[in-house]
Formats: C-alpha cells, sequence, structure tokens
C-alpha cells in the first residue's frame, strides 16, 4: 500500500516565493544602511591650561658683601730734606748729520762681480757626462762617440786577453761573467782598474790586459776636464 502525500504539505512548491521574499529584505537592509546619517562627535571646550604661572619659581635677591681690606700706614717722613745744587755744566755734543746733499757728487767705487766656479767633486758617469772621453781613431757626435769608445775597449779586450787561460784552468764548462770598471782621469790615462772573475789568475790577467789601454782624451763637464767612471762586462765561453 503506498503512502500518498498531500500536496498542499509540500514546501517546494513555495520555494520561490521564499526566495523572492529573502531578495526583498536584503535589499530593504542594503538601503537603509545607506540612507543612514551619521554625525561627528564634538566634544565642549575644555580650555587652556595654563602652566607658565606653575613654573615660575621666586629667586631670593642676595648682595655680595665685601669684606674691607686692611689699609696700610704711609711710609714715615724724612726727617731732614737736603736740597743739592747741581753745580757741573752739562756740554752739549753737536751730531754732525750724514745726509749728502743732491748737489753733491758721490764717489762709487767700481762693482765688479766674480763668477763663482763650481767645482765638481769626484768622478762622472760615462752614461751622462757632457762630453764623452774620445778613444783614439774615434770621431762623430757624442752618441757616436760613446758607441765607438765601447767597441774599441771590447776590440782591446778581445785581441789581448788569453783565451785558452779559463780552459787551462779546469773550470767548468758553460759562461763565465767577466766585470771590468776603471777610470779616465783628467789627463786622459786609465786608472783605479778593478775586476770579477770566476778565478784570480782570470782575474789577473784581465787587470794586465786594461793596463794596456791607451792614452785617451778626457771627458768634460762644464768645458773642464773631469774623471769618468766606466764599467763593462764581458762573457768567457770555456769549452
Amino acid at each position: 500500500m503506498e503512502i500518498k502525500k498531500n500536496p498542499k504539505s509540500n514546501l517546494e512548491n513555495y520555494s520561490k516565493i521564499f526566495m523572492q521574499i529573502g531578495l526583498v529584505l536584503a535589499l530593504f537592509v542594503t538601503y537603509a544602511a545607506i540612507e543612514q546619517k551619521t554625525y561627528d562627535r564634538t566634544f565642549g571646550d575644555l580650555g587652556m591650561a595654563n602652566m607658565s604661572d606653575e613654573l615660575e619659581e621666586e629667586i631670593p635677591i642676595t648682595e655680595r658683601i665685601e669684606q674691607p681690606k686692611p689699609k696700610t700706614p704711609p711710609p714715615p717722613a724724612p726727617e731732614k730734606i737736603e736740597v743739592v745744587e747741581d753745580e757741573k755744566e752739562v756740554e752739549e755734543t753737536v751730531i754732525e748729520s750724514t745726509e749728502t746733499d743732491e748737489t753733491e757728487a758721490v764717489e762709487v767705487e767700481d762693482i765688479v762681480e766674480e763668477e763663482e766656479e763650481e767645482e765638481i767633486v769626484g768622478d762622472v758617469n760615462f752614461m751622462v757626462i757632457e762630453n764623452v772621453p774620445v778613444f783614439p781613431g774615434c770621431k762623430g757626435s757624442n752618441t757616436e762617440l760613446r758607441k765607438c769608445f765601447s767597441k774599441k775597449v771590447q776590440k782591446h779586450f778581445t785581441r789581448k786577453f788569453d783565451a785558452e787561460l779559463p780552459n787551462e784552468l779546469g773550470l767548468s764548462p758553460g759562461r763565465k761573467r767577466v766585470s771590468i770598471q776603471f777610470v779616465i782621469d783628467r789627463s786622459g790615462k786609465v786608472t783605479n782598474i778593478m775586476a770579477r772573475a770566476p778565478h784570480p789568475k782570470i782575474k789577473k790577467e784581465v787587470l794586465k790586459v786594461m793596463n794596456k789601454l791607451p792614452k785617451m782624451t778626457p771627458g768634460k763637464q762644464r768645458g773642464k776636464p773631469v774623471g769618468v767612471k766606466y764599467a763593462i762586462p764581458f762573457t768567457l765561453i770555456v769549452e
């Protein structure tokens, strides 16, 4: 047996009506909220508090009383006052003027300026000397004379040095460096010869060879002959 519902008791038939009523109520509440007026809250004038009267303090006025200083009694007066007469006569001295009259001629001795000659102390390096020493046979400019000087010294060393000496001394094969330094003095002679070599006998041979350098034209600095220092390295090949 089936149970039948009363169609009037079915609420689904009234769902559309409920929905419309809900929409109307929502629109009414929204409209009322928009139309509601609000007013700013105002406060009564409380007045300004004056704090300056409370902060003012009464400062008592004080006076500085200075204590009186004890007075010192005046010095006693002398018993007798003697008057001394000045009988000496003062001699007046006449100071003569040293100024000359414009009309008077003044004799002035001729002043001769003497040029002080600057002395060059010590020897000058070969690379900075104004006029380089001239090796016999060299000609040309200062630069050409420098190159010619070095070539002549190397040629002299190669010719005079005993090339077999390093091999005879039993040195290890390879290149051996020899440093030589000497001075061409103011007269053009080669002096103060110094050498560094890998063996004392080689050093002795080097000094012997460099002592045979010829006399040269001395170098000049500011037009005066000066000593000139010269240094040159050599390489010996030991087989």
